[in-house]
C-alpha cells in the first residue's frame, strides 16, 4: 500500500491559557495557570465537590453568518473558530477546499450539553404539548455527538470524508490519528482534525462522583491538578477547542505551504477489560505500537507530552509504562497543570502546545509538581523551564473504555 508524508500547515487553539500561539507560549514560559473557580450555577454546581474549572474565562470574536449560527450550540462555536484560524493559516483555496480532497476529523464528547440540558428541562418540565414544542430540529442539530464536525462541513463546504470520534479524552488525538491515517494511505490529499468541549458542569459531576476530582485547593484553584506530585488529588475539567490541518507532503510542499510540523506515527489500541481503571499493558502496548508506526528507536524521542490527569493510580501506570518503553531519558510534562483536562480537545490542544515548545526551543514545566511521587520517580520530569532543542515528541492520551492513543510528532526541517 502506497505510504506519504503527513505534514502540519495549520493550527490554533482556544485554551484556558489563551487563544493563539503568542498567549499560550507566553503563558507556558511563564508558568501561569488557567484554572478557576467553578462558575455557580444552579442545577449541578451545589452539589458538587469539586470547585476548580480550567476555564476560557476572555471574550472569543466571532464573525460566522446567520445561516451558520443558527445550527451551532457553544461547542460547535469553539470548533468552528478554530477551524476557521487553521483554514486561513493553511492558505489552501476554495476550490481544494470544496473538491472532496479536504476532509474532516473533528469530535466532542457529547455535542453541546447546554442546549442538552435546555431540552430537558422543556421536556421534564413541559405541563402540555404547547411547551414540548419549544424544542425544534435545530436543538437535536446542535447537541449530537458529530455537531462539530458537520457544522464546519456545512460552514466551509468541505465535501470529503467525515470522521466524528467520540472517545472522551482521546477523541481529538484520534481525530489527528485517523486523519493522519487518511492522508498517509491516500484516501485524502488534506485533512482537518481536532476536538472541542464547552464549559459543562455535567463532566464536573460525573468524575466528581466517581470521586476522582480534585477538592483539596477548592480555595487555591491554580495549585491544582498537580500531576506526578505527591499531594495530586485528582483531576480538573476544562474546556476549549484544538485543530490542525494535515497535508501530504508533495502537495504541501508544491503550493509552498509553510510547514509547521510533520506526524510521523499514531497507535490506538484497547485494553479490553475494565472501562475506567487504567491498565499498565494497555498503555504500554500503545507506546510501543507508536514507536513502531514512525519507524523511529525510542531513544530518539526527546519529548512526551503525558496524558497525565493527576489522578492517584493514573499517573503511576502511566509513569511505569513510560519507562517501560522509554527508560529515563525523554523530557516527560503534564500540560494539563495548565489548562486542566480539556475532554474531548486535550490531545490537539496538547498536541497544538507540544509543536509550538518544539518551534521556539523550550520545554515548559509540569506545574506544581512540588515533590515527585516516589512511584513515579523512575521517569525525566520537568519542574523549572527548560530551553532545550526537541526534534521528535510522543502526545500520550488515554480514555474511559479502555482507549489508550499516541501520536508521534517531528519538526520540520
Amino acid at each position: 500500500m502506497m505510504e506519504r508524508r503527513v505534514v502540519i500547515t495549520g493550527m490554533s487553539a482556544i485554551t484556558p491559557i489563551g487563544h493563539g500561539k503568542d498567549p499560550i507560549v507566553q503563558n507556558l514560559q511563564n508558568g501561569v495557570s488557567g484554572i478557576k473557580p467553578l462558575r455557580a450555577e444552579e442545577f449541578l454546581s451545589p452539589y458538587i465537590h469539586s470547585k476548580v474549572y480550567g476555564t476560557v474565562d476572555y471574550p472569543v470574536e466571532y464573525d460566522f453568518k446567520r445561516n451558520h449560527r443558527k445550527t451551532m450550540g457553544p461547542v460547535a462555536y469553539y470548533a468552528c473558530q478554530v477551524a476557521k484560524e487553521v483554514l486561513e493559516q493553511s492558505g489552501l483555496s476554495e476550490e481544494f477546499i470544496t473538491s472532496g480532497r479536504l476532509g474532516v476529523a473533528f469530535g466532542s464528547i457529547h455535542g453541546s450539553p447546554t442546549v442538552q440540558r435546555n431540552i430537558y428541562r422543556i421536556f421534564f418540565g413541559a405541563t402540555d404539548k404547547k411547551a414540548v414544542r419549544e424544542i425544534g430540529a435545530v436543538d437535536y442539530l446542535k447537541s449530537m455527538v458529530h455537531t462539530t464536525a458537520v457544522n464546519i462541513t456545512k460552514m466551509f463546504g468541505i465535501t470529503g470524508r467525515v470522521i466524528s470520534s467520540g472517545t472522551a479524552c482521546t477523541t481529538s488525538s484520534q481525530s489527528i490519528g485517523y486523519g493522519y491515517e487518511s492522508v498517509k494511505f491516500g484516501m485524502q490529499d488534506a485533512m482537518l482534525c481536532g476536538g472541542a468541549d464547552e464549559y459543562d458542569t455535567t463532566t464536573v459531576a460525573v468524575f466528581d462522583n466517581l470521586l476522582a476530582c480534585s477538592t483539596a485547593f477548592n480555595d487555591t484553584p491554580q495549585r491544582t491538578p498537580r500531576p506526578f506530585d505527591k499531594d495530586r488529588d485528582g483531576l480538573v475539567v476544562g474546556e476549549g477547542a484544538g485543530a490542525v490541518m494535515l497535508e501530504e507532503y508533495e502537495f504541501a510542499k508544491k503550493r509552498g505551504a509553510n510547514i509547521l510540523g510533520e506526524v510521523i506515527g499514531f497507535a490506538c489500541n484497547n485494553n479490553g477489560g475494565d472501562m475506567i481503571l487504567p491498565n499498565l499493558t494497555g498503555i504500554t502496548n500503545t507506546l510501543k505500537l507508536g514507536v513502531e508506526t514512525a519507524r523511529i528507536n525510542p531513544d530518539e524521542v526527546g519529548l512526551i507530552s503525558a496524558h497525565a490527569t493527576a489522578t492517584k493510580m493514573g499517573d503511576i501506570i502511566e509513569a511505569q509504562a513510560i519507562h517501560a518503553v522509554f527508560g529515563d531519558k525523554p523530557y516527560v510534562i503534564g500540560l494539563k497543570s495548565y489548562t486542566g483536562h480539556t475532554m474531548a480537545a486535550c490531545g490537539a490542544i496538547e498536541t497544538i502546545m507540544t509543536l509550538y515548545m518544539m518551534q521556539d526551543g523550550f520545554i515548559a514545566p509540569t506545574l506544581n509538581l512540588e515533590e515527585i511521587d516516589e512511584r513515579c520517580t523512575m521517569i525525566r520530569h520537568v519542574q523549572k523551564i527548560m530551553q532545550h532543542p526537541v526534534k521528535t515528541a510522543a502526545i500520550q492520551n488515554f480514555a474511559f473504555g479502555g482507549v489508550n492513543t499516541i501520536l508521534m510528532v517531528k519538526k520540520f526541517s
